[in-house]
Order: C-alpha cells, then structure tokens, then sequence
C-alpha cells in the first residue's frame, strides 16, 4: 500500500470510528427515542430507500451528492450492526472482518499465485469459489437458493437466468431467445383473445422474463435499462406540460403526440 492510500484508510477509518461511536451513543440509554425505537424490520425500509437515493445520484453524475448519499448508505449497515450488538448477535467490526476475509480469499489472482487476465476471468474465479464455500452442486444448497426473493423483479429475473445457465440450463444461442421472445408475445396475444386475466398476467410475466434473459446475452443491465427509460420518459414528459401551458388534460392526442416527438428531437 501506497502512502497516499495508507493515509486515507487511515482517514476514513477514525471517521468511521466516529459513525459507529455515534450510533452507539443514539441508542444508548438517554439517547435518541426515535433511533431507539427502531428494529430490523423498520429499519429495512430505509436502507432500501438510501440504496435506491445513490443510484439515482450516480445516474445524474451528482458527485456532491453521491458523497452525501453514500454516507446516508453507510448509516443503515452501521445501525443495523448496533442494533445485533445490543443483543449479543456479532458487531459491526465482525462485519468488516467478514468481507476483508471474503475480499482476499476471493482475489487469489491479487493475494496469491492464481492468474486472471480478464475481467472475466475474475467473475469465473469468483463463482467457483463461492460455490466452493457455499457447498453448491456438491450435496450443499439448490442452484436457486442464491438469489434472495426480496430484490426487485428484473434483478431477481436476471440472477435467476444467471444461475440457470451457469448450470447448463440455457439457449445455444441469441437466436434462441429471440425465438421464444415471439412465442411468448404470441401466447399473450392468444390471452388476450380469450380475455383471461390471469392467463394473461402469466403470459406478461413470462414475455418479461425472457426480455430480460434477451438483455443478459446482450450485456445489458435490464434494471439499468429500465431507469434510463423511465428517466428519458419524465424528461420528456416534462416537457409536453411545459408546452402544454394550461395542462395536458384535455389536450387531442395528436397534439400530445406532437409535443412528445418535439422532445424527442430536442434530447436528439
């Protein structure tokens, strides 16, 4: 390690000191009613919610406010760590401790004689090895018990995938996806003849299921995707009510259609 590098971890490591010395302090007797009142459970939310606020401010590049936002992130593992403290469960320096291990036993190609050359090469290393240490596919956890059931939908998608094809369960080839993507749109157009709600629902969940399969042979992060589009689209929107003047509400489609197009050509 480098002398500038020593310095800040030397830094960041008497802040974070300072974070945890707080935390300690707000849920200790006397201290704050609200941060005392919290539980794993309420907690939750929050770390959610903080988890959601930095990668909005990476998106918009905001690097004052990812600095706020990631500390706001810090807070919620460092709380959660006090509130297992307090009953006798591990502390945040076990936590620490867990990942630095985890951190060197999964980089052999740095801390040991292993050699990877690829970014890939790393990804396959670490599979195996966290296969290793998990027991999986040698009388140890199924392939799916990986992935956590409380990510949101795409990400669990793309993980489930993931780990089906890393077990053999996959398309030869894009065009295979592609294939099933049309036959997927077409047994949804075979629901919505029949007007069943809930076949309907099914034939949705699987159209995107396969989108999202379609994204991974791409290399594309299909949540990512879908918050650049939802973002193109509130630009855009904002703009068809800023032209709009006294509102969209009552304004002929065509015109409305007229404004988005203008907003397209503007981004463009």
């Amino acid at each position: 390690m480098n002398i500038v590098s020593d310095e800040r971890a030397a830094e960041a490591g008497s802040k974070f000191g300072q974070l945890v010395a707080l935390m300690a302090r707000l849920r200790a007797p006397g201290g704050c009613p609200w941060d005392r009142k919290q539980t794993f459970d309420t907690i939750e939310s929050y770390l959610l919610e903080e988890t959601y606020e930095v990668m909005e401010a990476i998106e918009r590049r905001d690097w004052a406010g990812l600095a706020e936002e990631l500390g706001d992130l810090l807070l919620q593992p460092v709380f959660l760590a006090e509130m297992a403290a307090e009953e006798g469960r591990f502390t945040i320096a076990d936590s620490l401790q867990a990942i630095n291990e985890k951190l060197v036993r999964r980089h052999p190609h740095v801390f040991g004689d292993a050699v990877a050359e690829t970014a890939e090469d790393v990804k396959v290393r670490w599979d195996e090895i966290k296969k290793r240490e998990k027991g999986d596919g040698v009388g140890g956890t199924a392939a799916l018990e990986g992935v956590p059931r409380n990510l949101p939908a795409l990400v669990e998608a793309e993980k489930i995938s993931q780990k089906a094809a890393g077990v053999g369960f996959e398309w030869p080839d894009i065009g295979g996806v592609v294939e099933k993507l049309q036959e997927e749109a077409a047994e949804l157009a075979e629901a919505r003849a029949g007007a069943d709600q809930e076949q309907m629902a099914d034939e949705i969940g699987d159209l995107l299921f396969t989108l999202v399969n379609l994204a991974r042979f791409l290399k594309v992060d299909p949540e990512q995707a879908l918050r650049r589009t939802n973002a193109r689209f509130r630009r855009r929107f904002a703009h068809m009510e800023a032209q709009a003047g006294a509102g969209l509400a009552g304004m002929p489609l065509e015109r409305m259609e007229e404004l988005w197009q203008e907003a397209k050509r503007l981004e463009n």
